[in-house]
């Protein structure tokens, strides 16, 4: 078995496997997201980082993004730093439940159902009152998070929230 299988199978075990999301995709959820330049982006399960470097590079948000999987967030930093993105563009390996998120402006999640309902209290204590959170591929099942938009699409929908 291959080392990049092994962490992927690492990942899947912690909670939510790494599933990569089109560029096009991306792009269409940030912008209904309506981005705007300085503010702090985080996205959980952070995966080979595509979300964030297309943020930081059309929008000029300060994005970090979170991964359990240690190769996962070396490759990542790679690229940013390729791109000439890690100025503004940051990944970090550690585990979501020990991260505060009191900063963020938005917030990105591709998480399983079970990782996200295990989240919500945290998220809700954490997170200021006009945080957007950005939940691609699973509603977020929470009386205290309201609802405020939805981007159909195939084969995952993507809902948009405010505490």
């Amino acid at each position: 078995m291959s080392l990049y299988t092994a962490f992927l199978i690492y990942s899947s075990f912690k909670g939510s496997p790494y599933v990569a999301t089109r560029k096009k995709v991306i792009k269409e959820i940030l912008e209904m997201a309506n981005l705007k330049k300085g503010k702090v982006f985080y996205e959980l399960g952070s995966g080979d980082g595509r979300v964030n470097r297309l943020a930081v590079k059309n929008w000029q948000v300060k994005a970090v993004g979170v991964d359990i999987n240690p190769l996962l967030v070396f490759w990542s930093n790679f690229l940013a730093k390729l791109q000439k993105l890690d100025k503004n563009c940051q990944f970090i390996r550690k585990n979501i439940f020990d991260i505060n998120y009191s900063k963020a402006d938005y917030l990105y999640i591709f998480l399983m159902p079970d990782l996200i309902k295990k989240l919500t209290p945290k998220l809700k204590k954490e997170l200021k009152k006009t945080c957007l959170i950005i939940s691609h591929g699973f509603k977020i099942e929470d009386k205290g998070i309201k609802l405020i938009k939805v981007k159909e699409g195939k084969p995952f929908n993507t809902y948009y929230y405010r505490i």
